[in-house]
């Protein structure tokens, strides 16, 4: 086998289709796992909308969760070093349904 197939036998070509580019956004997560799978729900959670629809759900096993774990981690610390601490929340206290703005009414 030549160096070229080779080379082209250990890369991955990842296709990435116009609709999946646009993203998807998120401002909540659950995450619920059993013994084979960890389950993650991404939410959009709007303001004064007391429902909120999960909007993605990605299924992944264990190993992959804690490499995704891992990697989520490293992105953090680079972002951090270069733009500062990330503020999180008070754990202690709840995030608002109705992020601070005005009451559903119909």
């Amino acid at each position: 086998m030549s160096e070229e197939n080779q080379n082209k036998q250990g890369q991955l070509n990842i296709e990435l289709s116009e609709e999946v580019a646009e993203g998807t956004y998120s401002n909540l997560a659950i995450i619920n796992h059993s013994h084979s799978e960890f389950v993650v729900d991404f939410i959009r959670m709007m303001p004064g909308v007391p429902k909120a629809k999960v909007k993605s759900r990605i299924v992944l096993t264990p190993q992959h969760a804690k490499r995704l774990m891992k990697a989520l981690a490293d992105n953090v610390q680079k972002y951090e070093s270069q733009f500062g601490e990330i503020k999180d929340n008070d754990p202690g206290q709840a995030i608002p349904l109705n992020f601070g703005g005005p009451s559903a009414q119909a």
